[in-house]
């Protein structure tokens, strides 16, 4: 009998693991409680290229070529499109980036100007400063809309769905324990041709 993972015509098990990924799968129904599980898998070892979500609706469809109804229909399929998720805390950390940094350098062209001339210049270009921030704070706005409307998407669909890449059996039953930790449902391992990887 072939277990899963093993692709047919083969009685090699290490072949086999060569040729699959395993993942743990699970489904959140709260972006708070996503948070927390993605947070608790960082610090467990898991990398962020380890943790993914489901694409945009719209990526999806171009991708398989249909619409989906619910995010269990996709659960263990290896060509649905998927994202790097990042937390809201480090959504925000990016948010302060964009920030300051349309922030920083005007002001610290400002400083350098004011050396050189009378200071008229670096009124100029603290006023660049000034609407530098605003650029940036409108910016980072638009990015966490952009990610709630995508987050809603998915509940609206049933619930957020997440990936873990699980290397060994090791991390296979750390992943399973933050998920299920995290109320989670659905929480499961999957193996995928390493190839759609």
């Amino acid at each position: 009998m072939r277990r899963a993972g093993e692709e047919w015509g083969t009685n090699d098990p290490m072949s086999a693991a060569r040729s699959t990924v395993n993942e743990a799968v699970a489904v959140f129904h709260d972006v708070s409680a996503l948070d927390a599980a993605v947070d608790d898998l960082r610090k467990a070892g898991f990398s962020r290229g380890d943790i993914s979500l489901l694409a945009s609706e719209d990526a999806v469809e171009r991708k398989l070529g249909h619409r989906y109804e619910r995010v269990e229909e996709l659960e263990d399929d290896p060509d649905v499109p998927r994202v790097v998720y990042k937390t809201r805390s480090s959504v925000g950390e990016s948010e302060d980036l964009i920030v300051g940094s349309m922030t920083y350098l005007p002001a610290v062209v400002a400083a350098g100007t004011v050396v050189a001339t009378a200071g008229v210049v670096a009124a100029a270009v603290t006023g660049t400063a000034i609407a530098g921030a605003l650029i940036g704070t409108v910016l980072a706005h638009w990015l966490d809309k952009s990610q709630a409307e995508w987050l809603q998407e998915q509940l609206d669909h049933g619930g957020l769905l997440l990936w873990v890449r699980t290397p060994d059996a090791e991390a296979e039953q750390k992943a399973m324990a933050v998920l299920r930790r995290h109320s989670a449902h659905d929480v499961h391992i999957h193996r995928l041709p390493a190839k759609s990887q």
